[in-house]
């Protein structure tokens, strides 16, 4: 009965001291399969009519993360990283939901794993993470156990708002905030009921802002159903200061309806 423990009982609060979200291109083909039922890819058509499906990268460093019914005092600060697909979920009454169907996830301490993988399905692996800001650069450093999900990235926080990085997809800046996560909702499918996990995010003065990014690493496409794809960086977007939160997740038919 581990499933019914994995619907995200709790509901969750936390600050972001920074939120660092790489958005990467992919052909529709390659992310199709890894969408399970009741979800469709969340895809872009760029000028020249091709169509674009999108995986985020994400690290945040969290602070004071903890069940929404507990004083600030008692939260523990992590850092965390997650590779997410953009994906939607259309409901009986005409309504779409965008949000994030989770691939994999990282952090830097072994509660956060135990935790993590108790209470969600976010694939939740330890990692070592170092984070660091100098003269408005800020660089984190992943290193993954089973070396997958290694990472390094330095973002210019003061090179801002920044262009979109070269061969992005997106026509212009505003369509590709449409793509910077997290987005309001995210995704869990549960194959022993076929239903659909519902969560939804709360967050405040939310601002991202688009910045340019230095990626040296980034294993994260080189096995597996990426193995051999060439993604393209999309966009880059960075918050800071911000209180987030979710919601006790709530489970849903496969058309949508609330159950």
């Amino acid at each position: 009965m581990r499933h019914l423990l994995q619907r995200h009982p709790l509901p969750m609060q936390t600050s972001f001291a920074h939120s660092l979200v790489l958005t990467y291109a992919l052909p529709p083909h390659l992310l199709t399969p890894l969408i399970p039922p009741g979800l469709t890819l969340d895809t872009y058509r760029d000028t020249q009519g091709v169509e674009h499906g999108f995986v985020a990268a994400a690290v945040v460093d969290t602070r004071a993360l903890r069940p929404s019914f507990l004083p600030e005092r008692l939260g523990r600060d992590f850092i965390l990283t997650g590779y997410r697909i953009f994906t939607r979920f259309p409901t009986p009454g005409g309504r779409t939901m965008r949000g994030l169907r989770i691939l994999r996830s990282d952090t830097d301490h072994r509660m956060m794993v135990h935790g993590g993988n108790l209470f969600s399905r976010y694939n939740y692996h330890l990692a070592r993470i170092a984070t660091r800001t100098v003269d408005r650069t800020l660089e984190f450093k992943v290193a993954s156990a089973d070396g997958r999900a290694d990472l390094h990235v330095r973002a210019d926080l003061a090179d801002t708002p920044a262009p979109l990085p070269p061969g992005s997809p997106f026509a212009n800046a505003k369509d590709a905030r449409r793509y910077a996560g997290p987005l309001p909702y995210t995704f869990e499918y549960e194959p022993q009921t076929r239903s659909v996990i519902v969560v939804k995010a709360t967050r405040t003065h939310w601002d991202p802002v688009p910045v340019t990014v230095d990626v040296p690493t980034l294993t994260f496409f080189a096995s597996g159903a990426f193995a051999g794809c060439e993604p393209v960086l999309a966009n880059a977007f960075h918050v800071s200061d911000l209180r987030y939160g979710w919601e006790r997740g709530h489970r849903r038919a496969l058309d949508g309806r609330a159950l």
